[in-house]
């Protein structure tokens, strides 16, 4: 299987690393709707385009090791939330 699941959900790009996830699942608590485990325990799409736009970026930046990458229509980062710089925030 590929090393990325990529998906556009509105004006949303959101892909899961699937070298990343560790099957935590708390994408899939967050956002049953959108995400759920396969057959290997790791995090996998089910329909993300059923979720809100603001719980599914809640889902997707619940992931414990940043598995879930999201990037609005702009191309800037929105999930997980961009960390702050040296000298920044």
């Amino acid at each position: 299987m590929a090393t990325f699941e990529e998906r556009q959900v509105g004006a949303l790009k959101i892909r899961i690393d699937r070298e990343l996830c560790v099957g935590f699942g708390d994408c899939v608590t967050a956002a049953p709707e959108a995400f759920v485990l396969d057959d290997e325990g790791l995090a996998a799409f089910k329909q993300p385009e059923a979720v809100e736009r603001e719980s599914l970026v809640a889902a997707c930046d619940a992931c414990p090791v940043d598995a879930i990458t999201v990037w609005d229509e702009t191309g800037a980062q929105v999930a997980p939330e961009p960390k702050a710089g040296p000298g920044g925030g």
